[in-house]
């Protein structure tokens, strides 16, 4: 299998239903997952919030973070190096307007594939973090 990078509104979708979850999930299973260190935070965080706004009983919520942390092992995630914060900056200086964790999830898949020499998917449900993937020249893949 080769590798995809799913930024963490592609990863929530394999574990919540939403629009574009059945591709993320599809996706998901034919590639092997690439993400930045802080997507198992960040899908945590919206498991959480969906819990707390009554959208996921407890239960629901229990067996969800059961697969997250069982899936999560094998996960190849991107470390936040001087590389990637750099690369982030430049990403929020561009034309579209970005939040930080978003800027890392673009720097991120930009500094692997730097790294690397392998050119992966970028898979998102985010629609800026689509825009500033696609100007970077990313071969982006929507969820959304």
């Amino acid at each position: 299998m080769s590798f995809a990078y799913f930024d963490s509104s592609a990863v929530v979708k394999r574990y919540v239903r939403e629009q574009g979850s059945a591709q993320a999930r599809y996706l998901m299973n034919r590639h092997e997952v690439l993400s930045a260190v802080i997507t198992p935070v960040e899908v945590l965080s919206a498991l959480r919030r969906r819990k707390r706004s009554g959208d996921l009983t407890d239960d629901e919520f229990s067996t969800l973070l059961n697969r997250l942390q069982s899936e999560r092992i094998r996960w190849e995630l991107v470390e936040i190096s001087s590389a990637v914060l750099s690369r982030a900056e430049e990403v929020i200086q561009g034309p579209v307007p970005m939040r930080a964790l978003d800027a890392i999830h673009v720097a991120s898949s930009v500094a692997f594939q730097a790294a690397t020499s392998v050119r992966v998917p970028f898979v998102t449900g985010d629609a800026r973090q689509r825009e500033a993937a696609g100007q970077l020249g990313l071969d982006v893949v929507w969820v959304g």
